[in-house]
């Protein structure tokens, strides 16, 4: 019976300590969210409706869908931008559909469920890499055929750190690949503006993903004229979705408004800081992101720290296995804008106790 079956892996992940539940938590100050500005609370106006009507190539296009690319694309100076109504959609739909039969993907062996999904839903060849490691990644672009693509993520989710983004554009520049780089903890938080940290990286295409720091909702995919023109033709994620409504993409429009003049993204660098000042746990991993962990290692042993800090009114989660490796299991800090300095010296202060 198919109950039986469903049922078994539920009571195996149970077993294990990794079943997943939705909660609404009761702790009162947030280290767990990705708003990283607080963006998400700011208030705005807007008489946008809120209705999409269907996909954008029926009737769900708009001028400020238009407007919206248009001004993203200047923004990140590329030629073309095209949005997508999350990033794991984005990604979805960029790996599927340009990477073709006799190409080679290479992906870091960190990147995001998304990315690693949109490249098993495609047709090319792929392999990942060791993490941040451009010497593995030079010995399998050696053995890489066709139109080959390298992709990356400037800033990881669960690690915090960077990628070293320099050297992966000139290996990939050595070997011809295309390089493809997702922005999703970076845009916002990064650059003078704002920009991420591609901003002088050449690039084949970007993912820009407008739930995070950004405060919004949906992803664009930014890159050439002809890139964009592909994929409104044949990114399935894109052809065959409800379009985001105007009501979002004017709070997309809001938010690149917002982010070039907001005193928030200076607040959370500092806030980074103090946290790495403070907080002396050995196993805390090496981030000068917002994204802060402490690896702990076993389902349980996490989720019973996590507990301690959530009893404290600390907002913190655990990441278990199999989101990452057995041994890895971590708490996972977010940092924001909107933490006091009493805040994160009070949390830092608990978890150097527990040491």
């Amino acid at each position: 019976m198919l109950e039986d079956k469903l049922h078994k892996n539920l009571a195996d992940r149970q077993n294990k300590n990794a079943l997943r539940e939705l909660s609404i938590s009761s702790s009162t100050i947030d280290f767990c969210s990705n708003d990283y500005l607080g963006f998400s609370s700011k208030k705005w106006s807007s008489s946008a409706s809120v209705g999409s009507t269907g996909s954008r190539l029926i009737s769900g296009n708009s001028p400020i869908h238009e407007s919206a690319e248009k001004k993203i694309a200047n923004f990140h100076q590329t030629e073309s931008a095209l949005l997508f109504n999350s990033g794991y959609s984005a990604n979805l739909g960029l790996l599927s559909a340009v990477p073709q039969k006799d190409d080679t993907v290479i992906y870091d062996q960190l990147c995001h469920a998304s990315i690693r999904d949109g490249i098993n839903l495609g047709i090319a060849r792929n392999f990942s890499f060791k993490h941040n490691d451009t010497t593995q990644l030079e010995e399998k672009l050696k053995r890489a055929s066709g139109t080959t693509y390298v992709v990356v993520e400037s800033v990881y989710s669960m690690d915090g750190d960077f990628a070293p983004l320099e050297k992966i554009m000139n290996v990939c520049q050595n070997y011809n690949a295309k390089l493809i780089i997702d922005e999703a903890h970076a845009v916002g938080v990064f650059g003078n503006y704002g920009q991420g940290l591609t901003h002088y990286i050449t690039c084949f295409a970007k993912i820009y993903t407008y739930g995070k720091a950004m405060g919004s909702h949906g992803a664009a995919i930014v890159g050439s004229k002809t890139l964009i023109d592909y994929l409104i033709n044949f990114s399935r994620p894109f052809i065959y979705t409800t379009a985001l409504s105007a009501h979002s993409v004017e709070r997309i429009i809001w938010a690149y408004d917002e982010v070039k003049i907001t005193e928030e993204r200076a607040k959370l660098l500092d806030n980074i800081s103090l946290f790495k000042q403070l907080c002396k746990h050995p196993h805390l991993l090496p981030s000068d992101s917002a994204i802060q962990c402490i690896v702990i290692g076993g389902n349980i042993q996490t989720k019973q720290f996590a507990h301690h800090l959530q009893a404290n009114d600390f907002d913190v989660r655990p990441i278990l296995h199999p989101t990452v490796a057995e041994g890895s299991e971590r708490i996972r800090i977010c940092l924001h804008s909107f933490n006091t300095k009493d805040e994160i010296s009070s949390l830092c202060d608990l978890i150097n106790l527990t040491i």
